[in-house]
């Protein structure tokens, strides 16, 4: 059976470890497999505690990136700086025992601007400069880079996965999340069978961005799309909770996505249960 996972923005940002010992256990005992611990500022939580407490639960655990403002690899002065805080995030999926880390590694979230043919050439062949040192770091040390395409109101760099396959050096995986894939994919199975082998992580949720299943997404496509992509790794689900005003603010989450949020994690995760049972 495929494992299936939670990402704690679904209850708060950022993380801390005193949230974290709090939100593990009962995530635990829901019967999820996977904790996804996002990496907003490095100190924000204890990877070493974090290890330990999400080993004795039993869990596994995935690691995402976070790309604020100042965070580019692309046409900005701070390109040094991210390299570092992404060679920090592979750090820490070492330490806990993630397999990748994941996320929009390339721009701020929110950061647009309109590019021509020849300007988004050339963004694309800097991106490849940048991410490739990162890339090879992740390498050496077991860890795969996967690389999130984002719907075009909160980038316009890479909305598509047949961008991210222009864009991103060999060796770089993709991170797929079912909301992007609803607002820019013509055909989001199709594009889940095109990054094939490439997939490094997928994030689930509905098409309002709370739990996946009672939506227009064709999940059953979904379900076979993964299946012939040959992806094995886990489903998670990212979404976020309207109750915190600065991830509400830059998920532009307004309102409230379920009757509570350990309503949206646990009814997401009987729903991708039966399906995945099915698939």
């Amino acid at each position: 059976m495929r494992a299936i996972g939670v990402n704690t923005w679904v209850w708060t940002s950022p993380l801390t470890d005193a949230d974290l010992a709090v939100l593990a256990p009962r995530i635990a005992h829901w019967g999820f497999d996977v904790i996804e611990l996002p990496v907003e500022q490095p100190g924000d939580w204890n990877p070493e505690a974090a290890a330990e407490l999400v080993a004795g639960l039993g869990l596994a655990a995935s690691v995402v990136l976070v790309m604020p403002p100042g965070r580019e690899l692309v046409a900005a002065s701070s390109v040094a700086q991210t390299q570092d805080y992404l060679r920090h995030c592979v750090d820490v999926a070492v330490t806990v025992g993630a397999p990748a880390i994941s996320g929009p590694a390339y721009a701020s979230v929110g950061r647009t601007w309109r590019m021509d043919a020849g300007e988004r050439k050339n963004v694309y062949a800097e991106l490849k400069e940048n991410l490739r040192p990162v890339v090879d770091y992740a390498g050496e040390r077991g860890v795969r880079i996967g690389v999130e395409p984002l719907n075009r109101y909160e980038t316009s760099v890479i909305n598509t996965v047949e961008q991210a396959l222009d864009a991103l050096p060999d060796g770089c995986g993709l991170a797929l999340d079912t909301y992007h894939l609803n607002i820019e994919e013509r055909r989001p199975n199709d594009a889940i069978r095109l990054a094939g082998a490439r997939i490094a992580h997928l994030q689930v949720c509905g098409t309002d961005r709370g739990a996946p299943g009672p939506d227009h997404f064709d999940w059953t496509g979904f379900t076979s799309a993964v299946a012939d992509s040959g992806y094995q790794g886990p489903l998670v689900i990212e979404s976020f909770t309207a109750g915190n005003a600065s991830i509400a603010t830059a998920a532009s989450v307004w309102r409230p996505l379920a009757t509570t949020q350990d309503d949206l994690a646990t009814d997401g995760l009987a729903f991708l249960r039966k399906l995945t049972h099915i698939g």
